[in-house]
């Protein structure tokens, strides 16, 4: 047996120095003493050998503590020896106790050594430093170090070799969510992952919530070599950040996975300021100014706005919903309110990324420097990237400032959220989608409804409230598109409806084309003959078969539009580029078979087979003639081949004098290689062998191999050899090599140049091609609609001018989600509002009759309609509405402090305060919140304010009857609705006053028939609710009977009330009839009743006598309801006579 193995592990276990227990022992020791030895490096020995560890327990168990382990250990490292220290049942070593506060490092290890022991959850992070005393960091360790220091809040990929490392608590996180192992090395905890997975790593920690950077080495090998560096590591610096916002713009991530390029992903910036001495601000509650800056990157997306919001953020909560940034900047300082609703929308759950920024250094006209500068730099690349002589200098330079004139008239709040903004892209060099005056759009136009928080939201038009997918909302029930742009196109059509009636019939003339050209189904093109020369027939494709071709083939291609803007943000790979301009310059060629020309062109309208002016706008911009022109001049300059192969060095086309450094570079690899093999002829004279040949093997080139037996100069290097030949490099081939190798190093890097340089010049053509890009989107997004109507046999709303009065008209309206659940099982339901007749409807009717489903149809088809779309209905006649607001459902807001009836009363506050009279408004069981009186008068006054001062269309579904009262106020606006129902006894027998009925309503079989009928309905049948959700039947039968006795004591109290009024009117008819002479003649005028003999007055005197009893409160319910019953049957028998 050979010597004993043995692992020494005193970095774990050795204890850290402590500068004031040394400097307090040595003031204690005479100075003639020398100062104690340092502890020893081994603190702690594993052995593997079982003698060992058994004598090794025995002799530290026996011996006493020795004075220098006083010294230098502390008494938490080793226990006292008087105690028998605990002996591991596995390595038979002592158990050395916990430190006080140990590291993950440390615990692991003990778990490491103990395996027996229980397993404990550790909560605290390891720490980047290592656990020894001075340690002796690694010259790799110490770039980790130092980048760690740089880049304190990154988790950090280190490219070593043919991996990417983590160190330390990156490594930790890192092992946590891939999935892989981590464990010590040198001095840090470290875990890794192969090259050719980054993509997949890096998106699965992004997606987890942290911002990763990608360390890179900075030099190769053959640079390394004849650099400074010679002796040292490779440099490394970060080369790639990548967060939410960012990772689809960013390098070597572009295209995204499957389903994960198809949502946008914001990065927000808010910025805000405190409102004072405004005119009206205190009635409306508004206390700041929001400015609003939000950056699609991937896209090239910039929305802007700046608007007054009140203490609920309401503005601010609809915004975000709107955009779902995946990040937001929060610019300090922010109040309160403010920051705890960004806050909580950005909580653990939903992985968005948070980060501060403070406006402290844009005082001073700091902002507009730092928004200046960038102009100035993106003008000089543009002149830079142009070539172009003069013309483009001067193109350029008009470009450049009417940029920044659009920017200078931004709101100020705006533009300190894009100086932060620019600031904050900076790191991640993608700020230049900031200087394209093309790209903002405000975040709300008088030609666009902006929806509301609570719309989106309780309508579920983008989410449901279920588990927050996609599945059953109105996006998912008309999004039919083809391509992933043309997608996230349509989310901003359903959030924004229009509301000019121009755009609206614009789109609607568009899907009406596009659906007539389905008429025959049939993907053959129509014929039709030139009615100037009958011999000449013209092949006219159908509209909708050439729409479905272009569709589809970008639907297979990459995200041309996400494509465009990675390569003006310059992080694009070859391929990529020549897939994106492909594909554009494909698709223009297959819209130019629809002949669609300018109008000045067009002379015989016949001829024409494309009508609509939106569809031929759009079909002009995509198969536009200056995009053709410019793509097919960046395509010929590339060697598609090469760039699929990622072969740098030939993707470039040399002619014409064009990459002249390219050029050079590759005349100096090509002499290297000349030179190369120039040297054979030298080795063949030396060795006598003139049939000698360079030879490869393994990827070793420029090998000589020669017999066993051939004597070579001493010089020659051996490589290789086998049991007959040797592999030789002599030094003169070393020499070339290395020479060809550097050669080789400086055409990538002249390559790489060039290609940076060839995607700065696209910069000037990037507007024209996100133009085409975007006329591509909407021509998808209204093939989309034209689809939906087909498919589901929608008809095209029709819209009053806007100077009538607002109204709207629905004939069989369907719930568009519900529809598509149940099919042909769907019941529809008439909607008639008019502003001068009833403009209210007040809906009642029993729980799960389909009241919120008739409301939320109405609104659904409202902004299907203005969105462009034809509508589930036979038929529709609407007016625009400036914007559709609801309050529907019950939630509460526990981390931002608000209850749920404060929610609800906040969300019909932001109604009363922002609905016009061109509004509709959907409130639904308003002030179920609170108690009964309280819930009635809230609704009653609410609605009534409505009715008062808005004059808006209002559905109002609630349970109170009470609230349809207020139709004697407002006669002919106001009308009362039910959702019809039926049930085995039918409906009046269910109003009957005794328990036993309640009993039998228990008992009897309802069946809801969903439709809309006028009326009111007395019951809400909650116990069939109660039932359905299986509630213990002994709790029901115990509910039922509670409700029958609360409503015996409400009938009690109303027929009290009407025995007090009956008996306050006799006497004053009494002495009516004791008036008198002048009152004689009009007694006599009214004709007393017949039936008042002897028998009638004995029966009003029985009558009074029971009711007096019921009102006695001496008797008990009972008594006071069996003559209650009697007192109505003789009153019954008193009519009938």
């Amino acid at each position: 047996m050979g010597k004993q193995k043995q692992q020494v592990i005193s970095r774990f276990f050795a204890p850290k120095s402590k500068t004031q227990d040394s400097s307090s022992s040595s003031s204690t020791t005479p100075q003639s003493q020398p100062p104690p030895p340092t502890p020893p490096r081994i603190s702690a020995t594993v052995s593997f050998s079982p003698a060992k560890r058994l004598r090794t327990s025995q002799l530290i168990s026996s011996s006493p503590q020795s004075p220098a382990s006083s010294v230098h250990f502390p008494q938490s490292l080793f226990p006292k020896p008087s105690k028998k220290p605990k002996l591991s049942p596995h390595t038979h070593n002592p158990i050395p106790p916990p430190l006080p506060n140990p590291t993950l490092h440390e615990r692991f290890l003990k778990k490491l050594l103990e395996p027996s022991s229980p397993i404990q959850e550790f909560q605290e992070p390891s720490r980047n430093q290592p656990v020894s005393l001075n340690p002796k960091y690694t010259p790799l360790e110490q770039q980790v170090v130092e980048l760690k220091a740089k880049y304190p809040d990154v988790l950090l990929m280190v490219e070593v070799g043919y991996k990417y490392r983590f160190f330390g608590e990156d490594a930790e996180n890192a092992a946590r969510v891939l999935g892989i192992y981590a464990h010590m090395d040198h001095n840090f905890l470290t875990a890794s992952v192969p090259t050719f997975r980054l993509n997949v790593h890096v998106r699965r920690l992004v997606s987890a919530g942290y911002k990763v950077g990608v360390v890179k080495q900075t030099e190769t090998a053959a640079i390394k070599a004849h650099g400074s560096n010679k002796l040292g590591p490779f440099c490394r610096g970060l080369s790639a950040l990548y967060t939410k916002a960012t990772l689809e713009a960013a390098e070597d991530l572009g295209g995204g996975e499957e389903g994960c390029s198809a949502c946008n992903n914001y990065l927000v910036c808010v910025v805000e300021q405190e409102v004072k001495n405004v005119e009206g601000a205190a009635e409306s509650g508004v206390d700041v100014k929001i400015g609003v800056i939000g950056v699609e990157i991937s896209t090239g997306d910039v929305v802007f706005g700046e608007f007054n919001d009140n203490f609920l953020r309401a503005g601010l909560e609809s915004m975000i919903l709107s955009l779902s940034p995946a990040e937001l900047l929060l610019g300090k300082p922010l109040s309160k309110q403010t920051e705890k609703l960004l806050l909580s929308y950005a909580g653990p759950a939903s992985n968005v990324g948070v980060e501060h920024a403070s406006r402290d250094c844009f005082t001073d006209g700091g902002v507009l420097a730092e928004v200046m500068s960038l102009f100035e730099e993106m003008a000089e690349n543009k002149l830079v990237g142009a070539h172009q002589g003069e013309a483009a200098e001067v193109k350029a330079h008009g470009s450049n400032c009417s940029a920044i004139e659009g920017i200078m008239a931004l709101p100020e709040l705006a533009i300190q959220a894009l100086g932060l903004t620019i600031r904050h892209l900076k790191q991640f060099g993608l700020e230049r989608v900031l200087c394209l005056e093309a790209s903002f759009r405000p975040l709300s136009t008088k030609m666009e409804m902006t929806l509301s928080a609570n719309a989106l939201q309780q309508l579920e038009v983008l989410k449901n409230n279920a588990d927050g997918s996609e599945s059953g909302t109105l996006l998912q029930c008309m999004n039919h598109t083809l391509t992933i742009f043309g997608s996230r196109l349509l989310g901003h059509w359903v959030t924004h409806p229009l509301c000019d009636r121009s755009m609206i019939y614009a789109r609607l003339d568009a899907v009406s084309e596009i659906v007539d050209s389905m008429g025959a189904f049939k993907a053959s093109n129509r014929l039709e003959s030139d009615g100037l020369n009958s011999e000449i027939v013209i092949m006219q494709p159908e509209l909708h078969h050439v729409l479905s071709v272009v569709l589809t083939s970008l639907g297979r291609s990459p995200d041309i539009q996400r494509g465009i803007t990675r390569i003006f943000h310059r992080t694009a790979a070859a391929s990529e580029f020549i897939a994106v301009i492909q594909a554009i310059l494909l698709a223009g060629k297959q819209l130019q078979q629809l002949n669609v020309h300018e109008e000045n062109r067009d002379t015989n309208l016949q001829t024409k087979t494309v009508c609509s002016p939106l569809l031929r706008k759009l079909i002009l911009a995509a198969s536009s003639a200056s995009v053709f022109g410019m793509a097919a001049k960046l395509l010929s300059g590339l060697n598609k081949e090469a760039a699929d192969k990622r072969d740098l060095h030939n993707l470039f086309i040399i002619s014409d004098g064009q990459f002249s450094e390219i050029a050079k570079a590759k005349r100096a690899v090509e002499f290297a290689n000349e030179k190369l093999d120039s040297l054979i002829n030298i080795y063949r004279k030396q060795v006598q062998d003139h049939n000698l040949m360079f030879m490869s093997v393994s990827g070793i080139t420029h090998l000589i191999e020669l017999p066993l037996n051939v004597k070579v100069p001493s010089n020659w290097v051996k490589v290789n050899s086998t049991k007959k030949t040797i592999r030789y490099h002599p030094p003169e081939v070393l020499m070339a090599l290395d020479q060809l190798s550097l050669a080789n190093e400086k055409l990538t890097l002249v390559c790489q140049a060039a290609w940076d340089s060839f995607l700065k010049a696209f910069s000037g053509y990037y507007p024209e091609f996100q133009a085409a890009v975007q006329a591509l989107a909407s021509l998808d997004c209204l093939h989309s609609l034209s689809i939906l109507s087909r498919n589901k046999k929608y008809v095209r709303p029709a819209f009053v001018s806007d100077d009538e009065p607002i109204q709207m008209q629905i004939c069989s309206g369907r719930n568009p989600v519900m529809e598509t659940i149940l099919q042909d099982n769907f019941v529809p339901n008439d909607t008639n509002l008019h502003a001068e007749g009833e403009y209210c409807q007040i809906i009642t009717g029993p729980n799960m009759g389909g009241k919120s489903c008739y409301i939320r149809q109405v609104a659904l088809i409202a902004i299907m309609a203005q969105v462009g779309s034809f509508v589930p209905a036979l038929s529709a006649k609407l007016h625009v509405v400036d914007n559709i607001y609801t309050r529907m459902g019950a939630s509460d807001s526990i981390q931002r402090g608000r209850s749920t009836f404060l929610e609800e009363l906040s969300e019909a506050s932001l109604i009363l305060q922002s609905c016009t009279a061109r509004s509709l408004v959907i409130i639904d069981e308003l002030g179920r919140g609170t108690s009964t009186h309280d819930g009635v008068a809230i609704a009653y006054a609410t609605l009534r304010y409505l009715l008062e001062n808005k004059r808006c269309m209002v559905l109002f579904v609630t349970h109170y009857p009470k609230i349809v009262d207020i139709k004697n106020e407002f006669p002919g606006s106001v009308a009362a609705y039910h959702v019809s129902y039926l049930t085995s006894q039918g409906a009046e027998q269910l109003g009957s006053d005794s328990s036993s009925s309640m009993d039998s309503m228990n008992q009897d079989q309802m069946t809801y028939l969903y439709k809309l009928v006028p009326g009111i309905s007395e019951r809400s049948f909650g116990f069939k609710v109660a039932q359905l959700a299986e509630l213990p039947s002994s709790c029901i039968q115990r509910a039922i009977v509670m409700a029958a006795r609360l409503e015996a004591a409400v009938c009690n109290k109303e027929k009290l009330r009407l025995v007090h009024r009956c008996a306050a009117e006799e006497p004053s008819r009494n002495d009516k009839s004791k008036a008198g002479e002048e009152d004689e003649e009009r007694d006599e005028s009214i004709k007393k009743p017949d039936y008042l003999d002897v028998g009638s007055v004995e029966s009003l005197k029985a009558l009074f006598s029971y009711l007096s009893r019921v009102i006695s409160e001496e008797s008990d319910v009972a008594e006071r309801f069996q003559n209650l019953k009697l007192a109505k049957n003789l009153a019954i028998e008193l009519i009938s006579r």
